[in-house]
């Protein structure tokens, strides 16, 4: 059975939607840059709309990119990762925050501990 599509109650086309919060996210736009740079391409929306699918979408997008961004760098033979140990104070408690952070920089995963085992 196909999973049935995020954007099945939108009237808004995908690619619109897509275009709207990649823009936002990608550039440093504000919400109203994002309205303006749309309605000159002739589409008409709010503000309040980029904000809506950005909070709605961007998650997804952003879950997209890094699982694209992986499956690139597992085929590529320097794809390299490292496992950072650093102490956080949480309500003034010292924790171990451990985090799996690959040769980008970026953070693959993360995991908090009260105990360093």
């Amino acid at each position: 059975m196909p999973k049935p599509s995020p954007f099945r109650y939108f009237k808004t086309s995908p690619e619109i939607i897509r275009l709207a919060v990649m823009l936002y996210i990608r550039f440093p736009l504000s919400l109203r840059n994002v309205e303006d740079l749309l309605h000159e391409r002739g589409i008409e929306i709010s503000h309040e709309t980029v904000r809506f699918w950005w909070n709605r979408f961007g998650p997804m997008f952003a879950a997209e990119i890094r699982r694209r961004r992986v499956e690139r760098m597992r085929s590529s033979q320097h794809w390299r990762w490292h496992l950072d140990e650093m102490f956080v104070k949480i309500n003034g408690e010292l924790h171990y925050l451990w985090r799996a952070v690959d040769h980008e920089g970026e953070v693959l995963e993360s995991f908090v501990t009260k105990r360093r085992d």
